[in-house]
């Protein structure tokens, strides 16, 4: 299955932000955007059991100058055994003007065993945009003994601010190499990984990050090469997780001076 979701936000003559174009097709859908804090918050909702072997998936996303923007799904993503030893493949693309904001903040993404799984993110700000990204990897379906029994996740993910590069990262896990698998199970043996990226003027809120630090939390961060921070953090488990998640998105709003639009789940 091929399925695209292309959108374009926009801020309206009274201020507000509001999707001046948009084209999807299954499996992608979006639930009725609203307004909260200021921002137009979109869920992508995938109505499907999943991804399977073989789909294909194009999100694109730009944000023009002024607009906020916050890009969201309402349930976890899940990737199905390949039996055909094809893998699943989603490419994102967020574009954000100048003056304009942008979060974007899925679910977890749960590998299923003998998934085979390709992602490839590209972020690309204008000068003067803001930006709030997260990622969620879970390490498999743990209720039902499932860790670490995907055959292969592929993640590359370029961050761009005016044309120049400001972090690129590639991650390709492997559970049946175990050293692929070494800096996530090294800490905790169900481990599930937190990434962030935060691009802002706003000068980084170090004692609210390391409050957040404790058992079954592994939490860093990092300047990126011209401006802007990089978090990483692996947690011990699922409900763990959540609440690091939630702490961070916390955190870096008050560092805004913002109010967070509720997501109604941390």
């Amino acid at each position: 299955m091929k399925g695209h979701l292309h959108l374009t936000c926009a801020l309206q003559g009274d201020g507000t932000s509001a999707l001046r174009q948009q084209s999807f097709c299954a499996p992608f859908h979006l639930s009725k955007p609203h307004r909260d804090a200021g921002a137009l918050v979109v869920n992508v909702v995938n109505p499907t059991a999943g991804l399977f072997d073989g789909d294909e998936l194009e999100l694109v996303a730009h944000v023009e100058p002024g607009a906020r923007l916050v890009l969201t799904t309402p349930s976890a993503g899940r990737v199905y055994q390949s039996r055909s030893g094809r893998p699943a493949k989603v490419s994102q693309t967020v574009r954000a003007a100048a003056d304009s904001f942008v979060e974007f903040l899925p679910e977890p993404l749960i590998p299923q065993a003998g998934a085979i799984y390709a992602q490839q993110t590209s972020l690309e700000l204008a000068a003067g945009a803001e930006l709030l990204f997260f990622e969620w990897l879970s390490p498999g379906r743990v209720a039902s003994g499932e860790v670490f029994q995907y055959r292969q996740l592929a993640w590359q993910t370029d961050l761009q601010r005016d044309g120049r590069l400001l972090a690129r990262e590639r991650y390709c896990l492997e559970p049946s190499q175990p050293a692929s698998l070494a800096a996530l199970t090294d800490h905790f043996p169900q481990a599930h990984y937190l990434g962030c990226f935060w691009i802002s003027p706003h000068p980084l809120p170090r004692a609210a990050l390391a409050a957040l630090e404790g058992p079954g939390v592994y939490l860093g961060w990092s300047p990126l090469a011209a401006g802007g921070w990089t978090a990483k953090a692996l947690c011990a488990d699922a409900l763990t997780a959540r609440r690091l998640l939630g702490g961070l998105r916390t955190a870096f709003y008050a560092a805004m001076e913002r109010e967070p639009p509720s997501l109604g789940r941390f």
